[in-house]
């Protein structure tokens, strides 16, 4: 199994999406979020990680949809997004992770037109697994900072 192609399961409500595993860094059980104030509805809080502060996102909320709620299986995925020295590390909370899947490129569609429900530049394709779709997620656009940043100026 090559890298490239594995692709960590997680669960956002009842659908299935993939982050490339070459991002992810770690799951951590979820809890120890600090609330920030004046924060996008997206953004959870932060977590102390190792003595490093980590912002934690909440996918769902990021996705555009109602944020998640917490359960016994909600995690948080530490992800890296860019490349040094602009490197930046995040938490994302999702319902549940499942799985390390191995997905091949001839089993990935283009991301649809429409019908996701999401920006299409949050999406790197549609993995067919098993009879069942899975969404990858394109960590670059959802991770972007300043984007977020601009969210949170907006509040105020």
């Amino acid at each position: 199994m090559e890298a490239e192609h594995q692709y960590l399961s997680f669960r956002l409500g009842e659908e299935t999406f993939g982050l490339g595993v070459l991002a992810v860094r770690e799951i951590i059980e979820y809890g120890g979020v600090t609330d920030v104030p004046m924060m996008p509805p997206c953004v959870r809080g932060v977590i102390n990680l190792r003595g490093a502060v980590v912002p934690v996102l909440d996918l769902a909320a990021r996705f555009g949809r109602a944020p998640g709620t917490i359960g016994r299986r909600s995690c948080i995925v530490i992800v890296e997004s860019g490349t040094a020295p602009e490197q930046q590390v995040f938490g994302l909370l999702v319902d549940a992770v499942h799985a390390v899947l191995d997905i091949d490129a001839a089993q990935i569609e283009p991301p649809p037109g429409f019908g996701t429900g999401l920006r299409n530049d949050f999406i790197t394709g549609i993995g067919k697994v098993n009879g069942k779709f899975v969404i990858l997620v394109n960590p670059g656009p959802v991770l972007n900072v300043p984007e977020i940043a601009a969210m949170a100026g907006e509040m105020n």
